[in-house]
């Protein structure tokens, strides 16, 4: 492995390192990454409420299914790949959404009884199975097409167009908060392969073509352009090749 990968990967964890945080794990003590999950969704939620705020933004309540969660104040949960603060302690999650968060992602067209994808913020030590999710969604996609191949299924995905030099074939790609790979690239879409535990364990299994899911491209990609960019810089003056 190059230089220029552990440089980046460095880069990521220094900008994690200010979010870190010390919580209590029944009787150890761990380093929880606030604002970094692995998008391997630990389990559905069904959306309690969604409230809008006369000034902009909404309140949203979500209830985990099929296990026992208790949410702390200012911890960082992952709902559909959108990163939310809980802003009380309690069994169901309570966070706040900014206008910015409704513009950017699918949370403001949520309704009571929806199901979203949920994950707790990474902890230090636990096993990354996926891949880096900040819970930074970039932009909206659409889901085109779903076809059934054997046991499996393959999605195919539209890519809004300044996204389109992030996502490349065998990368990855966090679609609701799931980490996926990227199984084909085409000029305006791209496919993704589901195994039937992924479709169980998500909100996949209900998704139909023109629904939108919240994408999130791989933060390799994403500061790794631009990283290349600085420091590759065009030659200029006396001796530069011709």
């Amino acid at each position: 492995m190059d230089n220029s990968y552990h440089e980046l990967a460095n880069r990521v964890r220094r900008r994690s390192d200010r979010d870190w945080k010390a919580v209590r794990c029944g009787s150890e003590v761990g380093v929880r990454l606030r604002r970094v999950f692995t998008g391997i969704v630990e389990g559905p939620g069904v959306v309690v409420s969604l409230v809008r705020r006369t000034r902009g933004g909404a309140r949203l309540a979500v209830a985990p299914i099929r296990r026992r969660w208790r949410f702390s104040p200012g911890e960082s949960v992952s709902v559909s790949g959108v990163c939310l603060t809980a802003i009380s302690a309690g069994s169901r999650l309570v966070a706040d959404l900014s206008p910015e968060t409704l513009r950017r992602s699918t949370l403001g067209g949520l309704t009571a009884g929806d199901s979203v994808n949920l994950e707790r913020a990474l902890v230090w030590g636990d096993s990354l199975s996926g891949h880096f999710v900040l819970g930074h969604v970039d932009g909206v996609s659409r889901l085109l097409a779903v076809h059934r191949r054997g046991d499996s299924w393959v999605y195919r995905f539209s890519i809004p167009s300044r996204l389109r030099r992030f996502l490349v074939e065998k990368g990855s790609v966090a679609l609701d908060g799931i980490s996926l790979t990227v199984a084909a690239r085409r000029p305006d879409c791209f496919d993704v392969a589901i195994i039937p535990e992924t479709r169980r364990r998500t909100t996949l299994s209900t998704r139909r073509p023109g629904d939108s899911l919240n994408l999130e491209v791989d933060v390799f990609a994403r500061y790794g352009r631009s990283g290349w960019k600085r420091r590759v810089r065009p030659v200029r003056g006396r001796g530069a090749p011709r």
